[in-house]
């Protein structure tokens, strides 16, 4: 159902040069576009120019659509590689298609959806931030309230190599910036375990 058109913006269908910027990662998503032919960059941008490229799209393909769904702002960049038709459908109205689905098909897809949110987030850290950042954003991620007054911690239920290649750090990196982290009692605790005693600075750390 989601390959037919949907209800569209005033100005639905658009021929959009190459090079033009389709998604700013950190944006909020007012509207989702359709790529209907043309290839289209998805990674990273700095200083205005792709700097981390993380794959290409071609059409027909819908940009960010796991990002409309779940509400949250867009997770990349995507510039067109050549000229692109596309097609503008609001956010609500893509929705909306969504829930006429089936219960069963519309859990399949937020499952789906929240599963390549969290790789592209994981891609985008891999590139876009240092090791100490992506140890922070992967403790607040992994945080839960451990008591009534709200305090975090962090239970580590995989091998610390596991985590390691899950950042795309070496072992003995991931222990260096835990090291640290101990060091500026951003995280305390041992063994399998860590307290979030000051989360906030964890979120400025992990820019997020």
């Amino acid at each position: 159902m989601l390959d037919t058109p949907l209800p569209l913006l005033s100005e639905p269908l658009a021929c959009v040069a190459a090079g033009t910027v389709l998604l700013n990662r950190g944006d909020a998503v007012d509207r989702i576009v359709h790529i209907l032919q043309g290839r289209v960059v998805l990674g990273v941008m700095v200083d205005g120019q792709m700097a981390h490229q993380l794959g290409v799209v071609e059409g027909p393909f819908w940009l960010e659509a796991a990002s409309g769904l779940l509400g949250l702002p867009h997770a990349v960049d995507a510039v067109a590689e050549t000229d692109v038709n596309v097609q503008y459908v609001r956010v609500a109205s893509f929705v909306s298609e969504v829930k006429a689905l089936p219960e069963a098909s519309q859990n399949l897809l937020m499952d789906m959806a929240r599963s390549q949110r969290q790789q592209t987030e994981m891609a985008v850290s891999r590139v876009a931030k240092d090791a100490d950042a992506r140890c922070a954003e992967w403790l607040l991620r992994h945080a839960q309230t451990t008591d009534q007054s709200g305090s975090l911690a962090v239970k580590l239920t995989e091998r610390k190599r596991t985590i390691a290649a899950q950042l795309g750090i070496a072992p003995e990196t991931f222990s260096r910036v835990l090291r640290h982290l101990r060091e500026r009692q951003l995280i305390s605790g041992s063994g399998r375990v860590l307290c979030l005693p000051n989360p906030q600075a964890l979120r400025e750390l992990a820019g997020v």
